[in-house]
């Protein structure tokens, strides 16, 4: 032996005290002593996969993100357009001509109307239409009967505006979210041009009224029936003495039916017949003329969606197909095929909860910018509904995107996986 091999390697080491060498007191460990893979949750690895190409992660959670705030949003918009008919009250009923609303209807009718059982209270309102200012600057106006209010306890209204109001036969009261939007205080000129009354009618406001909770519309003008009906018996006399509606407050829900029947059967083969239904109904009959659109906006918001689960569906899958050796070295290291299924699902979930918490935590704000900037929704806010629906667009998401991954990296062949390295 040269010297070379006799330095190649090490001597053996000195019998320890008691006979046995270091040999012996270190048994080689056999497969069945090798540790095993921890079975913990791989936190750590599924941060590094998730931010791997950090580009591509970034566009994934941005898309999203807006996919999450534009279903928020398109929902929003859906609930908005049933906000009338939901805060309606079950204790009014609402009489009109049985042709069209074009049609209107007696003012005498009112007092045949108070006579029926159960009835407790009767006003009449008619439909204004007056622009303010110019076209754009819609909002409803409404002639009134002085006993208007009294049906309507969800409006508050200070009782010295209210008394102001009934003393002047110009008067209007305004809504509070119609007065923060055009700046309308007490005391100032309102004029409005008429459309369906020709001329330029100029009122005072003598009251803001508020709303008992932010659910209700108080995005709305009303003033005097009998300052217009004073006019229309001067220039107009056969448009005199004619209303929209009747208001019916009834005394309890349970006879609403008999009641609208009784009210409807007074004025049966009349030149004015009369339909009359809850108040909820005659809200939702307006909400009936827009269902293609409400549909479409349904259909969009769920369209939306759907693109952003095949976007993720593309991006986990490319993930998963660059890391197949990787996926294979771990199997051969031990690692099941649970493993490797829960490192894709939990990729997939953390880009979803980033993307999906930061579409949610915008649309608030997103909504409240679309109410000031479009104007047309006297409410407009992101219900707990919708959020709960977004948050459940983002679960479907997650495991949409992971599932065909998550199988495939489980049922990888060590062999085949290796065979791709290099």
């Amino acid at each position: 032996m040269t010297i070379a091999n006799a330095t190649a390697f090490p001597p053996a080491p000195e019998p320890a005290r008691g006979g046995a060498s270091q040999w012996h007191r270190h048994p080689r460990r056999t497969g069945a002593e090798r540790p095993s893979p921890s079975p913990v949750f791989p936190l750590n690895l599924i941060l590094r996969n998730a931010f791997r190409h950090r580009l591509r992660t970034l566009l994934t959670i941005t898309g999203l993100m807006i996919a999450v705030l534009a279903y928020g949003l398109l929902q929003t918009v859906v609930d908005a357009w049933y906000a009338g008919a939901a805060a309606s009250s079950s204790t009014r009923l609402v009489s009109r001509s049985s042709i069209s609303l074009a049609f209107l209807l007696p003012v005498s009718y009112a007092t045949r109307i108070r006579g029926v059982d159960g009835v407790k209270t009767v006003g009449y309102s008619n439909w204004f239409g007056g622009v303010y200012q110019e076209p754009k600057n819609f909002f409803p106006q409404f002639a009134v009967s002085d006993n208007y209010l009294d049906l309507y306890p969800e409006f508050i209204l200070p009782p010295a505006e209210r008394a102001a109001w009934q003393r002047d036969r110009k008067g209007i009261l305004v809504g509070r979210q119609l007065a923060e939007q055009y700046g309308f205080k007490v005391g100032d000129t309102l004029p409005l041009r008429g459309t369906i009354y020709s001329g330029t009618w100029e009122f005072t406001v003598r009251g803001i009224f508020d709303g008992a909770d932010p659910s209700k519309v108080t995005r709305l003008a009303m003033f005097h029936w009998d300052y217009i009906n004073e006019s229309m018996r001067k220039t107009s006399p056969r448009r005199a003495d004619y209303v929209s509606v009747f208001i019916v407050g009834i005394d309890n829900i349970d006879n609403a039916a008999a009641i609208s029947s009784n009210v409807d059967a007074l004025f049966a083969n009349s030149l004015a017949e009369t339909l009359t239904e809850s108040e909820q109904a005659f809200q939702l009959s307006f909400v009936a003329m827009s269902d293609q659109i409400i549909a479409a906006i349904r259909a969009v918001s769920y369209v939306v969606i759907l693109i952003i689960m095949a976007v993720m569906a593309n991006t986990m899958a490319m993930s998963a197909r660059e890391r197949i050796p990787e996926y294979a070295t771990l199997k051969a290291l031990g690692f099941g095929p649970w493993f490797l299924a829960l490192l894709i699902t939990g990729e997939s979930l953390l880009i979803s909860l980033i993307g999906g918490s930061l579409g949610m935590a915008l649309t608030g704000p997103a909504a409240a910018a679309f109410k000031q900037a479009a104007g047309i929704f006297p409410i407009f806010a992101v219900s707990d509904e919708t959020v709960a629906e977004q948050a459940a667009c983002a679960l479907a998401v997650t495991v949409v995107a992971a599932v065909v991954p998550a199988i495939r990296a489980a049922r990888v062949r060590i062999v085949d996986g290796l065979r791709a390295i290099g």
